[in-house]
Parts: structure tokens; sequence; C-alpha cells
């Protein structure tokens, strides 16, 4: 017995049950450090930096320290380093309950003559029973502040076939791919990365790497025509400063591709709290229910283009005022609702005073032109009767030069000491609003609509879950990236508090736990989303990990924004069972379409998808598999498709 204060405990029973706890070894004969566990056994040369971790049917090799791989800033200047290069490297042993392995002391970084006061802690661990491998960096600085640092190193290229990126929905490229491929953006949050993973496959065995800090984190990415593609963690500094550690964790399968990645993520999701499922959000919210099997139809009130914006018509002026009745819009609605249509969610674009994309975050009142405060409320009404819900479009981003609060004080200020500014969009000249100040007018106007006694039910939030996370530089209101996450999520929140579906663009990884629905979340094309090749092959990686906690529709048109030329979005939007997109004037094929995707929605939206393959090598006939047993095969190249079971259709769709 143990006595501890009077009390007694019995002691530990002495059992083999424990796990076997990995060894650090130095082998004085090669220079190199080892973790050997029960199943895997790291190496790492203290030298260059290079690791070997091997595993049963596997070896995974990351390549040396590089140029440019740590990046500082001192006296002005930034300053581009090699981490090997450290003139002071102290390798020992770590261990501290449940991890076990290797801490990498670097420091004495110099340029010349100069000495730089920089030091990094490094530590290569294994953790669990299935001897992943956590990399944890930890920079201390002084009058030189770390910017960004490139560790550990992405595969050498002979260690892995294929790769796997989170690219908006998913693209798989094989080591040789004959095309130049890029992401749009390599940080967190953004197209380049929806979610903060990517993973290789070697014959049988996959990897997978993601990045559990991913609020300023990212990739390098480069793949030239013929490969072979270098992709690796990036760590960038916050406000100036590395001021917390970054950490990565290295996930390798004996057996495995991109299905099993994905799933273990999704693992990792749903420990962090980032999986919200959407049975759980109907439960807090009973609205989103409604959304279950039903359309969207986005429509318009309003689009007026500033003689300042990229858009403006020169030669044709009577483009640029283009005017929709809140009155008309309703008849829109209700010709739809003869055709059969009973549900659906109406996503309503230039509904404000100068219509969309004009005068934000000062939108109020509605379009005076369209019938104003009357308008909008007889159209919610109109929404209601007909069981459609009704969301707005709206945006706390873009910051119009001509809006009523405008004040320069108020604006985003770049690391540059800038105020970012453009006239792209239809408003004419803007800034970006500091992502603090969003909440407060997201409140004052939807507080404004609904005292209005506007039958509100939703409202989409343009941009916030698909731009990576921005920091503001005034002193007023400095803003980090993971605080630009915080006040956008408050955003998104502040909608469910009053009820409604809360929306946004793109889906994103940070914002699924603050989103019911997103617009689109398609695949990369080729030069961008709007129409192209597409980048590499694409897969559904996202709904792989999220799909029965997001509610995504699908544009079912050939070779539309996102869906690569040639193919047919329906296809795809069956594949993924999603939300069908409708329009207000819809041909009998088209609402078949729609009616086919919507019956399938009901039966899986709210399932996950447990798979996804290809057919065959021309990798045109895939097939996805869902949690009930529901298999969609479609054939990209003839356009024919098969859900089994099938699904049942209004007899007038067939």
């Amino acid at each position: 017995m143990i006595s501890i204060a009077g009390f007694a405990f019995p002691a530990p029973a002495q059992t083999n049950d424990f796990v076997a706890q990995a060894q650090v070894r130095f082998d004085t004969n090669t220079g190199l450090w080892r973790i050997v566990g029960a199943k895997h056994q790291l190496e790492l040369n203290p030298t260059n930096l290079a690791c070997r971790v091997r595993t049963p049917t596997a070896t995974w090799e990351l390549a040396d320290s590089r140029d440019g791989d740590l990046l500082i800033r001192h006296g002005g200047r930034s300053i581009s380093l090699r981490l090997a290069d450290a003139n002071r490297k102290t390798v020992s042993s770590h261990e501290n309950g449940f991890l076990t392995g290797l801490k990498i002391e670097l420091a004495e970084f110099r340029e010349s003559t100069n000495a730089f006061d920089v030091t990094l802690q490094l530590f290569l661990c294994f953790e669990g029973t299935e001897e992943e491998v956590v990399a944890i960096l930890i920079a201390s600085d002084g009058e030189a502040r770390v910017q960004r640092c490139d560790w550990p190193a992405g595969l050498k290229a002979d260690s892995f076939d294929t790769t796997m990126v989170p690219y908006m929905q998913g693209m798989l490229l094989p080591k040789t791919w004959p095309t130049r491929t890029r992401l749009y953006d390599t940080m967190c949050f953004g197209r380049g990365l929806y979610q903060p993973w990517w993973g290789h496959e070697r014959g049988p065995a996959a990897m997978l790497a993601i990045l559990e800090t991913p609020d300023d984190a990212g990739c390098h990415f480069e793949h030239p025509a013929g490969g072979p593609i270098q992709i690796g963690p990036r760590w960038v500094h916050s406000l100036g400063r590395f001021a917390y550690p970054r950490r990565a964790r290295f996930c390798f399968l004996d057996k495995g591709n991109y299905v099993d990645l994905a799933k273990r993520y999704r693992r990792h999701a749903i420990a962090t709290g980032r999986f919200v499922s959407l049975r759980e959000k109907i439960a807090r919210n009973p609205a989103v229910a409604r959304l279950i099997g039903a359309p969207v139809v986005h429509t318009s009130i309003l689009y007026h283009i500033q003689p300042e914006s990229s858009y403006y018509h020169k030669d044709d002026p009577a483009k640029n005022h283009q005017l929709v009745t809140f009155d008309a819009r309703a008849r829109d609605l209700r010709g739809l609702a003869a055709k059969g249509i009973t549900n659906a969610y109406v996503h309503l674009d230039g509904w404000g005073l100068r219509g969309y994309d004009n005068l934000h975050p000062d939108v109020l009142p509605p379009c005076p032109e369209a019938g104003g405060w009357d308008g909008m409320r007889h159209f919610a009404e109109v929404c209601d009767q007909l069981g459609f819900l009704f969301a707005i479009h709206d945006q706390y981003r873009d910051y119009y030069l001509d809006a009523r609060s405008y004040q320069d004080r108020h604006t985003l200020i770049e690391e540059n000491g800038k105020r970012p500014s453009g006239s792209t969009w239809y408003g004419g000249r803007q800034s970006i609003l500091c992502p603090s100040l969003a909440p407060g007018h997201v409140r004052k106007n939807h507080t404004a609509i609904l005292d209005q006694g506007v039958k509100l039910r939703g409202a989409y939030l343009d941009v916030f879950s698909v731009v990576p996370p921005e920091e503001c530089y005034h002193p007023e209101h400095p803003v980090t990236r993971t605080d630009c996450l915080r006040f956008r999520g408050e955003c998104l929140d502040s909608v469910r508090a009053w009820g409604g579906v809360a929306s946004s663009e793109e889906p994103s990884d940070w914002s699924i736990r603050h989103l019911d629905l997103v617009h689109h979340g398609p695949f990369a094309l080729d030069p961008n989303p709007g129409k192209g090749p597409a980048m590499g092959i694409p897969i559904p990686l996202f709904n792989l990990v999220y799909h029965d906690a997001l509610l995504m529709p699908w544009s079912l048109g050939r070779g539309e924004w996102g869906i690569p030329e040639k193919e047919l979005g329906y296809l795809h939007a069956l594949a993924n069972g999603g939300m069908p997109y409708l329009g207000l004037n819809p041909g009998p094929e088209h609402l078949r379409q729609v009616l086919t995707l919507c019956a399938l929605h009901r039966r899986v939206a709210l399932l996950p998808m447990t798979n996804h393959e290809f057919l065959d090598d021309s990798r045109q006939r895939q097939r996805t598999t869902f949690a009930d047993g529901t298999q969609v095969t479609i054939d990209l190249e003839s356009d024919r498709w098969e859900v089994s079971p099938p699904v049942e259709v209004p007899a007038s769709a067939q």
C-alpha cells in the first residue's frame, strides 16, 4: 500500500499491459539520431536536418534543409537563411509522458559578420500506439524576428507516387503529372487549402500531413510540368512575432489511399471540435431542416455598377443599372410554386439601398426603387406563404469609400502600413473593413431588418469562409489572423442567434462549426474557378470529411463555375449528394434534374460519404458511397449515371 496524508491507496499492479515506449538512440558510427518504436523508426541527420521514417510497408524521406527555409527580419531588412546553417545545433532526447522523441535546438544564425539573436526549438516525437510523428516549432527571438519558417521539409521526390491536396473540393496529382500546377493561394482556409492537410501515396501505403495550428500556416507548393511536386509546411509570423508553438502531425498508413487519409483527418476534425454535424445544427436551429431536399434559388433585385468599377459598361450604360422590384420577384417565386416546387432556399442579391456590392456595410434602407421596406416585407411574406426560406446576400469585408460610416481609421492596415484599396466590384472605390468592426455592423443591420417586421430566415456573409484570415496593424484595433477568424465566427453565429440559417461563399475548415450552408465548393480550374480544365484530377476530399456537416449546392450545367470544361455539373452534384440550383423559369429537363437531386439529397444529406473510387483508368467513371449503402455511379464521358437503390422522383418529373 502507498500512504498519502493518512489515506491508503493500492499500489499500481505490475503488468505488461502498458504500451512499450519508443527508445531514443544515437548512432556514433553514422551520426544519426533514431526514435525506435514498436512499428516505426525515425532517423534524423543533424547536419542537414533530413529525416527518414520507416514503416512496415514504406520509407518516407523528408528532404534536406534548403536555402530560404528560415526568413527573419532585422534592421528593417528581410534576411533569408538556412535552418541547417545554424552555428550551434544541440540534439537531445525528449519525453513528456505521451510524446517520445528528439529536441533539436538551433541557434547562432549568421549572415557575413552579423549574428542574430534567434533560437529555434524543434521537436520530433512519436505519439500513441500508431506512432504518428508530431513536429513542434518554438521560436525565441529578440531584435531579429522570425518572419517565416518552412519545417519540416517536404518529401523527397522518390518517396511517393501521388499527392492529394484539399485544393477547393480536392485534387489528386500524380508525381509526373504533365501540366504545371499551382495553388490559387497557399495559406490555410483559402481556395488553395480548404482544409489544413495534404497527403501522399506510395504503393499500398499512404501518409498524411496535418497542420494542427493552422491559423498562421500554409504550405510551399510547386509542381512544374512533368513534376515532381514539392509541398511542405510553412509557418508565418503573427503581427511580427512567432508568439506560440507551431505544430504538425504526420500519420502513416500501411495500406490506404486518399479516402483513408480523408477519414483520418475527419477523426481529427471531430476530436478538435471543428466537425459539427448537420443533425446537431438542426437541433440548435430547426430551420436548417427545411433545407434538406430543397433547391437553391439565387436571384436578385438591383445590379448597379459605379463608373469607377472594373465592371462598368462604358459603351452600353443601360447595363449599369438593372432593376427588378420586390413584387416582381415575388411573382417569379409564385411561378415556381405553380410548377410544383414546395420547398426552396431563396438567396436574394442586390436588395440594399444601391443594390449588389454597393455601400457596404451601410446598406439600409432596402432599395427604394424596388419597393423599400414595404416591398421587402411583402417579398419575405410571400416566401413564407410558399414554404420557401428567405435569406439575404450580405457583405462585411469590402468597405466602400462612399458608405455612410466610412472613415480611414476604420479600415484594415496591412503590415507595410498601407490601407488596401481597389475598385473591382460594382460599388466602385473600396478598402477593407477591419475584422474587429464587422460584428457590430452585422448586429446593427440585421436587428434593423427584423425590427421592421421582415420575415428574414437567413443571411449569407460574403467571402468570410473563403478568404484566408487577415491581420490588421492599426494601433486602435490590431487583429491577428486568429482574432480575424474569431470575429468572422461571431458574425456568423449572430445569424444563428436570431434563428437564421448561416451561410457564406465556399467551405473552409475553420468555418464548419459556424455555417449551415455554402454556395459552392467545387473544383479548381485553370486559370481560375470561372472556367477551364481541372487542375490535376478532381476528387471529393472535402465531402469525404464534411458531407454530413454542411449543405452545399451545385451548378448543373456543363463547364460552369468550378466544373471542369466539358463535364456536366449535374453528374458531380449527384456523386456528391448535393443540393441543386434552380432557375426562376426552369424547363422540363432542368426541373427533372432538380427534383431528382432533391430526392437524393433527402436520403443522404445527413450521412457521411464513406467512399469514392475510380472505376477505370480514364477516371471518367466514378462511384461514391454513403453510409446507408447508397451508391452513385457517374460516367463523365457519356453523361450517364445511376443511383442504387434508385431514388423516387415525382411522376411529373419522370
